[in-house]
């Protein structure tokens, strides 16, 4: 399975929005390419709550992972922390082992979030992107839930 087919199954979920910036828009040109996964059933970005998971394309301020190399892209995605640890064999919040963010086809802690119970993989391929989509099909639910839970609350919709 190609990065193209990972991003066609993220397209397919229901109530999925996979949002890109392109040049010349109101966002910040570091953006611009790269790939961000809401729920919003609605087709709008929201206004308050984070992607569930995004693909960068370019090298990023402090980025460690090699993305300024033609063609590498970095899957990320907010996994939860019982998942993180199943993956990982570390708790988010107490990260001890040194990774080499660079490896391709390796899930790895997020550099930046990975105290969050983020993940990452450079350049999915035979060995990840099963695992990909699975955690991209479970962050997809888990932020189906959320938006849920805050419409039954009674708080704003995200998209207001």
């Amino acid at each position: 399975m190609s990065m193209e087919q990972i991003i066609a199954t993220a397209h397919a979920l229901d109530g999925a929005l996979v949002f890109t910036p392109e040049p010349g828009s109101d966002f910040p040109e570091v953006t611009w390419g790269d790939m961000f996964f809401y729920y919003a059933p609605d087709g709008r970005v929201p206004r308050n709550v984070q992607p569930y998971a995004t693909i960068i394309s370019g090298k990023h301020p402090d980025d460690a992972t090699g993305l300024d190399a033609p063609g590498r892209r970095r899957v990320s995605i907010r996994a939860g922390r019982e998942t993180f640890v199943r993956l990982t064999g570390e708790e988010p919040r107490a990260l001890t082992r040194p990774r080499d963010h660079a490896a391709v086809d390796q899930v790895m802690p997020h550099p930046e979030y990975g105290a969050l119970g983020w993940v990452s993989v450079v350049d999915p391929g035979e060995r990840t992107t099963d695992v990909v989509v699975q955690l991209l099909r479970a962050a997809h639910e888990a932020a189906r839930a959320r938006f849920v839970r805050r419409q039954d609350s009674g708080r704003p919709p995200e998209n207001s």
